[in-house]
């Protein structure tokens, strides 16, 4: 079973991405900021990381150039997931090297439907996507 890491600091909207991962059978950690979720990165190994932009402690784009910069985690997928959309936000995103950039508010269907698209493209090894 994959594991996805969703750090956000919303706790109905990690309820909501929670809850719909699951339904999918994914193994789901949470962080609700930055730095927890850069130490459970490293820990955990996720197959896929959720990002909102907005956070305490350190942002998701500092949190994705981290992720994108560490031999180890550079291949992880990151999506990030966020109110910011503002085009310099989006390119600036997608420049750091997300896989894919989701503005909310979202279809919690869509969101599942681009995560399947974007795992199965990476990886076909212990998906909860399959």
């Amino acid at each position: 079973m994959g594991k996805v890491l969703i750090a956000e600091d919303d706790p109905v909207m990690l309820q909501l991405v929670t809850f719909k991962l699951k339904q999918q059978g994914c193994q789901v950690i949470t962080a609700r900021d930055g730095e927890t979720a850069l130490d459970l990165i490293k820990k955990e190994r996720p197959q896929l990381i959720i990002l909102d932009c907005m956070m305490p402690i350190i942002d998701g784009f500092e949190v994705l150039r981290r992720v994108k910069s560490d031999p180890e985690l550079k291949d992880t997928p990151v999506v990030m997931l966020t109110a910011r959309n503002r085009d310099n936000d989006i390119v600036t995103g997608l420049e750091l090297g997300a896989a894919d950039y989701i503005t909310k508010p979202f279809s919690p269907n869509e969101l599942i439907a681009r995560l399947k698209k974007l795992v199965n493209h990476s990886t076909s090894q212990n998906s909860c996507f399959n």
